[in-house]
């Protein structure tokens, strides 16, 4: 059984992922503290930093993971810039 939980929301397929466990990550309560909070509906979510969003796809290492890393580490140095 997998530790993910994937939603996509119907407008747009945006897809949602929630999970048990999360490679490069020791601590879901210290993931927490670095993360935004959003409302979705009318439930209130944490959603991981984005540099922590990349240190875990660079430590799960998966083709798919390593696939997207220049473009997210791209938009992080663009954020930390404004």
């Amino acid at each position: 059984m997998s530790g993910l939980f994937r939603v996509a929301r119907d407008s747009d397929g945006l897809p949602l992922d929630f999970m048990s466990a999360i490679d490069g990550v020791r601590s879901f309560e210290r993931l927490r503290n670095r993360a935004s909070q959003v409302q979705f509906g009318k439930a209130a979510l944490y959603v991981a930093a984005l540099a922590d969003i990349i240190k875990s796809k660079k430590a799960a290492g998966r083709p798919r993971d390593l696939a997207v890393l220049a473009a997210l580490e791209k938009a992080l140095e663009e954020t930390a810039g404004h």
